[in-house]
């Protein structure tokens, strides 16, 4: 029974500060409060800006969060079969060049994969697309002693199309492991704990008034002005006072880690490697792109020439 009795009185003891700052916060909400202790302008500062930075992140992740869905510029309207995406655009060349006949070139087109499907992107689908057509093309192709050229580039094109795929699947992986993963930590962990330090500060605000706010209902239910601390017992003082102190104890703490999650140089080191993955995909995607315009140049000047000479000749 005494063990019993025991249990319940920790029970009790764990409970009341929670009901009490309970109480205080209805009657805060309610307007039937007597006194709210402020908290320091500092503090209140340090509050917006942490909020401000939490909104920052939470605004940035829901977009950047896309470079973690691999599909993410992939056309939704085509359809592409289980073929179209068996092998790369280099596998599927190198088999279509050793082709010697239409039927042997249809064969290396729909060649069984040999690893796991292709990309979902739209470099890639564009490339697959320029493949497919270059292959229509050639298999129409009339003259047995030169290639159609707009089949040679877009051939040429859908390689580099792949590249450029490739390139931007290397910028994805970049931005999800120094980009994202950073700023998500920043996000449920730092700012988390910086949460987690303003709730307890504000717990021990509301233990303060609601400790205040019981000792002058005390005092005035014995007949005396509620607002005279000389009123106050010693053992009232000193519940106050601990109270005030695990306050201050609480603020201070908070202000530390509302400090420090604000003068973190990490969200901008992200920041910069998520530009620097850009970048160089952008970069990649440029000198591919610059290597492949005078070929298709070429081709083009060259057809034109054919072209005004069957003409003249005709």
């Amino acid at each position: 029974m005494d063990k019993f009795q025991a249990f319940g009185k920790n029970i009790s003891a764990s409970f009341s500060p929670f009901a009490a700052r309970t109480q205080q916060f209805v009657k805060e909400q309610l307007g039937q409060a007597d006194e709210k202790t402020q908290l320091p302008a500092d503090y209140i500062e340090l509050e917006k800006r942490v909020d401000a930075l939490k909104q920052v992140h939470q605004k940035l992740l829901s977009v950047t969060s896309q470079y973690s869905n691999e599909a993410y510029d992939y056309p939704p309207n085509i359809r592409e079969s289980f073929t179209d995406l068996s092998r790369t655009i280099a596998d599927k060349v190198t088999l279509l060049s050793h082709a010697s006949t239409p039927a042997e070139a249809q064969a290396a087109f729909t060649a069984p994969p040999s690893a796991k499907p292709q990309p979902k992107t739209f470099n890639h689908a564009i490339a697959r697309a320029s493949l497919a057509s270059s292959q229509l093309l050639a298999q129409t192709h009339s003259s047995q002693a030169s290639e159609d050229p707009l089949a040679s580039a877009l051939e040429q094109y859908a390689l580099a199309q792949e590249k450029v795929g490739e390139a931007r699947l290397a910028q994805d992986a970049q931005i999800q492991s120094r980009f994202l993963a950073g700023w998500s930590t920043t996000l449920n962990t730092n700012i988390q704990f910086a949460t987690k330090a303003r709730k307890s500060v504000e717990n021990s605000r509301l233990l303060l008034d609601s400790t205040k706010a019981a000792k002058k209902s005390a005092i005035q239910g014995r007949g005396m002005n509620p607002d005279d601390e000389g009123q106050l017992s010693e053992e009232a003082r000193a519940e106050i006072e601990a109270a005030e102190d695990e306050f201050v104890n609480q603020t201070e703490e908070a202000v530390g880690v509302m400090k420090n999650v604000l003068d973190t140089p990490e969200p901008l080191r992200n920041l910069a490697d998520l530009i620097a993955a850009q970048l160089e995909y952008h970069k990649k995607a440029y000198e591919i792109l610059s290597e492949l315009a005078p070929v298709v140049d070429g081709l083009q000047v060259e057809q034109e020439s054919s072209y005004r000479k069957s003409r003249e000749g005709a």
